[in-house]
């Protein structure tokens, strides 16, 4: 199929379905020489992996990653890195209904459509569970940028349903120890019984992810169809469950006038161009003006719910079908960490891009030529 490989000089490919033997991704473009073992990527997908908690899928999966190629002596080699990670909890016979049912707010029907047939266990490729690939190399990506550049990433949850979290309550620690991945411990309890309130009713409910990438120098993205921000939302928006995606204060722009909305700048200090506001979100032509780079994805609902709903078949016929499984009553708390790491992807991307934007870049490179 195709589809499944992003990126320009970083290109990411991932492969395998949510009941097969593995899931696993090819990251290609990595610059040799940098430091990287499976420990460094285990913590990401720690924070995605499923059954931490009684608010996510029953699901148990240890996610642990393999590193098949691209490594030698602790070293990235420049190659292509492979990386596995195996299913070892999959209970296929939960979805042997689905194969000829197309579920409410999933893929089934648009699946059948392109390719006339669909591996029905999970869901298969448009399971969630392929985004565990993505976060075993978006890690490698965002190690990168963390230990080669001081680039830092800070994703977390900003609303479940109607519970958003407060700005004055920010504690970024809490974004770890919460169930949520919220930084807010006070909007984390409503929404964690809120959570359980929309598991006990056979329902589900969505949010917003909110992230901030500080350290990136400006201008970095290219103008028109390549823009940072397009690419950034692009990355997002390829995640199965993210709906709309933002950046800086997105969609509310729009109520704005010129004036609330300009960015001014000024001089600091030191003399650098600095603004003292930043509702563009860091980028303005598609290229980073070296201010923090804010981005937003609204997830949806999750799909899979225990609640009977009318459901089409493929014979034509509408019968009520429950849908059996483990599911996430809410998504959006695993869902973090994978804006996060496809962020990183998109960032490192387009750092290396630039390095070719200039004719003395290129000379300083080969030449040596500081001029």
């Amino acid at each position: 199929m195709a589809g499944s490989t992003i990126g320009n000089i970083v290109k990411l490919t991932t492969f395998g379905e949510s009941h097969g033997p593995c899931i696993g991704a090819v990251l290609d473009g990595i610059p040799a020489g940098m430091t990287l073992s499976e420990d460094d990527i285990q913590p990401y997908l720690d924070r995605r992996r499923p059954g931490k908690s009684n608010i996510t899928t029953a699901r148990k999966e240890e996610d642990k990653v393999r590193i098949v190629s691209g490594i030698f002596e602790g070293l990235t080699t420049g190659t292509p890195i492979a990386l596995l990670i195996e299913n070892n909890d999959q209970h296929s016979s939960d979805y042997a209904e689905m194969q000829s049912m197309y579920r409410p707010g999933h893929a089934d029907f648009t699946y059948d459509a392109k390719y006339g047939f669909r591996d029905y266990r999970g869901g298969g490729r448009s399971s969630g569970r392929e985004t565990a690939a993505r976060v075993a190399a978006g890690a490698i990506a965002e190690v990168f940028l963390k230990k080669e550049l001081g680039i830092d990433f800070c994703f977390y949850t900003a609303a479940i349903g109607d519970v958003v979290i407060s700005r004055k309550n920010f504690d970024r620690n809490e974004i770890l120890r919460s169930a949520t991945a919220m930084p807010d411990d006070q909007a984390n309890a409503r929404a964690v019984a809120l959570i359980e309130e929309m598991k006990s009713s056979l329902d589900s409910v969505g949010g917003m992810i909110e992230g901030r990438i500080t350290g990136v120098p400006a201008g970095i993205g290219d103008p028109v169809f390549d823009k940072l921000d397009a690419r950034l939302c692009e990355a997002l928006m390829s995640i199965g469950a993210v709906k709309a995606a933002g950046i800086g204060d997105g969609m509310f722009c729009s109520y704005r006038t010129g004036s609330q909305n300009n960015d001014v700048y000024t001089l600091d200090g030191d003399g650098r161009a600095v603004k003292v506001s930043n509702h563009g979100g860091g980028i303005y032509g598609g290229i980073s003006d070296g201010d923090e780079i804010v981005v937003s994805a609204y997830v949806k609902p999750t799909a899979s719910i225990a609640k009977a709903q009318p459901a089409l078949g493929r014979d034509g016929t509408v019968k009520e079908l429950t849908i059996r499984g483990r599911h996430d009553p809410c998504i959006v708390p695993r869902a973090v960490v994978v804006c996060e790491c496809m962020s990183a992807l998109t960032i490192l991307d387009a750092m290396l891009m630039n390095m070719s934007a200039r004719a003395q870049s290129v000379r300083r490179f080969y030449l040596g030529d500081n001029q």
